[in-house]
């Protein structure tokens, strides 16, 4: 079992990356690995810089590949992830290594996800509260990301996308609880991959 945690936010006294801190505090208490990217320390450019980013994306792909549980933690900018996190999307999530067409026709095809095999989290933090974004925006940011980036890349609808809203005018009891579901969604897969280690030791197991 092996976590990592992608957070592209600037502000390093945030309540998203007190998130991706819970999240492998979590992991260590367990004694299970877990890797941290955090894109602006890493100087990761988001939109595509050559020089800088091509050992990054080879450093990243690998990443990506050891791993058995992907975290991503973002607020929300103008309904998407921060443009740090997007352009990581962008640069990462490319044919051939997160998904291929499978053709269907002469001229159709369509994707055929490449990292099915990942368990994927991802931890979105509004300033809005919850009626607005469910209502009058049709919660835009979790479906464009289920249905445009997600399914490409992991299947349909695998991913859990939780939401966090009014995170900046909310008490700290409130911000408490939100963490206090990410733990035991930590606690869960954990729970969930020491059962399977246990079972496939058994004798009879095949």
């Amino acid at each position: 079992m092996k976590a990592l945690i992608v957070i592209g936010y600037h502000k390093k006294d945030s309540f998203n990356h007190g998130i991706a801190h819970t999240i492998r505090k979590e992991y260590e208490s367990f004694e299970k690995p877990c890797t941290v990217i955090d894109l602006y320390d890493d100087e990761f450019h988001a939109a595509f810089h050559a020089e800088k980013n091509e050992k990054l994306i080879e450093k990243y792909k690998k990443l990506i590949k050891d791993a058995t549980h992907i975290y991503f933690v973002s607020p929300v900018w103008w309904f998407r992830c921060t443009s740090m996190l997007e352009g990581f999307f962008d640069q990462l999530f490319v044919p051939g290594f997160a998904y291929k067409f499978r053709a269907i026709t002469k001229t159709y095809g369509v994707p055929e996800p490449l990292l099915r095999d990942k368990t994927v989290y991802t931890y979105l933090t509004h300033g809005a509260p919850a009626l607005p974004v469910h209502t009058l925006y049709i919660n835009s940011v979790k479906w464009r990301l289920q249905l445009g980036v997600f399914s490409f890349v992991f299947g349909w609808f695998r991913p859990t996308i939780r939401q966090f809203f009014s995170v900046p005018f909310c008490s700290d009891q409130k911000r408490e609880k939100m963490l206090k579901i990410v733990r035991k969604d930590v606690e869960m897969e954990v729970g969930k991959w020491t059962k399977d280690d246990w079972f496939s030791d058994l004798p009879w197991h095949s």
